[in-house]
């Protein structure tokens, strides 16, 4: 069959054999079917989305049939999960089927996920259901829309099989993209298994491949790994996002939001909320996401330790402080629109902050209806209306020289909620409905603007969607 038009190259595979297995797919299910595909996830491939409507298209993103000019991997890592050192690991349900080229000259991983069972799967089933599917796919959306690095997704198709999780669910696999899927966990893999040389092939790889201006530049290169990830978790902050599990296998090398599993936006500001319902320590809770990070950074530099001198990779690790505070500190003042510094600006964030914390106010909207009624804005504190009052009264007088009028295009209206998600999920699941799926697809696309007839969806979640739990299940 044909390659659909893409550029297809397959640099990954020129690296030796013990970092992937060539596999094809297990073709799973015996007649997947394509629930939804984005459009601008195709655009990054130069691809046509006529493709979606020809019937070869489901069949390659479903894993039943190969792209002609790609031989299929699955690649190997290891990592740190939850802390602790869990081994080898690797692509136990993805597989990587494209290295496509565009027109621009980025090279787009192509990556199947629940394609089936692949040497590194261990005792898992190599599947993925149909609800943590959709989660990713709406929220590699938003955060893309929200302007935060990420991995895109491309398409869901249904497989028809059930899966077994805590429950019986239907399956689905998940065609998902990113510039590359290497991992802090890659690097690990290979350090603790003695195998230096590997090490720095791997290292060389990723510098000609993403960081062509930092050939032979190892140290510069790790400076810029921990500038983008510290960039990457004060967008996360900022914006009110928990990623749930920041183990070293799910931190990008590229500084990608990368594995979405049990993730959440905050509704009520709780700085110590936790999304996964598994981490019972609260190791990945929001507050601790930015001291999680610099310790994922702390172990990739232990496994870089034969390429860059100690006392290098601590100076650069120790610039993390820097980067995450003035990236989340410019990001807060924009967020209420205080473009001259002034001081007691600090007192005046860290006084919404703290407010909100202990009022429980919703964290987009506490943004958002900045810009609307104060009564609108006032009600989100409940009983500390006072106190509310006074903040409200103080910023009014600090901005009234300041221009707020593009408020609304840093504050979104939208996140991906996940009673929003929820209810994308059941009526796929329960009613077979894509319709649900497709309108908030499209909110997510656009989360700045107002839609008319959806304000619900911009709403904290309704009384029978409040005790929602997300795990690591998949």
């Amino acid at each position: 069959m044909s390659d659909f038009g893409l550029r297809l190259e397959n640099h990954y595979a020129q690296l030796p054999d013990d970092f992937y297995t060539s596999m094809p797919a297990e073709k799973v299910g015996a007649a997947p079917r394509l629930i939804h595909a984005n459009p601008k996830a195709a655009a990054l491939l130069d691809l046509d989305p006529h493709v979606f409507n020809d019937p070869r298209f489901v069949e390659v993103v479903s894993g039943h049939r190969p792209l002609e000019s790609f031989s299929p991997l699955a690649m190997v890592y290891s990592g740190h999960q939850f802390g602790v050192w869990a081994g080898q690991l690797g692509d136990g349900r993805a597989l990587l089927i494209g290295q496509a080229r565009n027109a621009a000259g980025e090279l787009w991983d192509i990556q199947l996920k629940g394609a089936g069972k692949t040497p590194y799967s261990r005792f898992a089933d190599g599947r993925a259901v149909m609800r943590s599917t959709i989660r990713e796919y709406l929220c590699s959306e938003a955060m893309a829309a929200l302007g935060i690095p990420t991995s895109r997704a491309l398409a869901i198709v249904a497989t028809g099989e059930t899966v077994m999780r805590e429950a019986p669910e239907p399956g689905a696999v998940l065609t998902r993209l990113a510039q590359s899927h290497i991992r802090f966990g890659h690097f690990e893999h290979f350090f603790h298994r003695g195998q230096k040389d590997q090490v720095r092939v791997l290292a060389d790889h990723v510098i000609a491949e993403y960081f062509p201006d930092m050939i032979g530049e190892h140290a510069a290169w790790y400076g810029e790994v921990v500038r983008r990830t510290a960039v990457m978790v004060a967008q996360w902050q900022a914006v009110g996002f928990a990623h749930g599990v920041m183990n070293t296998d799910n931190m990008s090398i590229l500084g990608l939001t990368i594995d979405y599993g049990p993730y959440g936006f905050l509704d009520a500001y709780d700085p110590q909320f936790i999304c996964n319902h598994t981490d019972t320590q609260g190791r990945y809770s929001f507050i601790n996401q930015p001291v999680i990070a610099h310790w994922n950074l702390r172990a990739l530099a232990m496994a870089l330790s034969d390429l860059i001198p100690t006392e290098t990779l601590i100076e650069k690790l120790a610039t993390f402080e820097a980067h995450f505070g003035g990236t989340y500190h410019t990001l807060m003042r924009e967020k209420l629109g205080l473009t001259r510094e002034v001081e007691g600006d600090n007192k005046l964030i860290g006084g919404l902050l703290a407010l909100m914390a202990r009022t429980r106010a919703d964290y987009t909207l506490s943004f958002r209806n900045l810009t609307g009624e104060d009564a609108a804005w006032l009600a989100l504190f409940g009983e500390a209306n006072a106190e509310a009052q006074g903040w409200l009264s103080r910023y009014r007088v600090r901005t009234q020289s300041e221009n707020l009028s593009g408020l609304n295009r840093i504050n979104p209206k939208y996140v991906l909620r996940n009673w929003v998600a929820e209810t994308a999920i059941r009526d796929v699941e329960d009613k077979n409905d894509v319709a649900t799926l497709g309108r908030i697809f499209k909110l997510m696309q656009s989360p700045f603007a107002t839609h008319d007839g959806d304000d619900a969806f911009a709403a904290p979640p309704p009384p029978n969607m409040c005790d929602l739990e997300v795990s690591c299940s998949s």
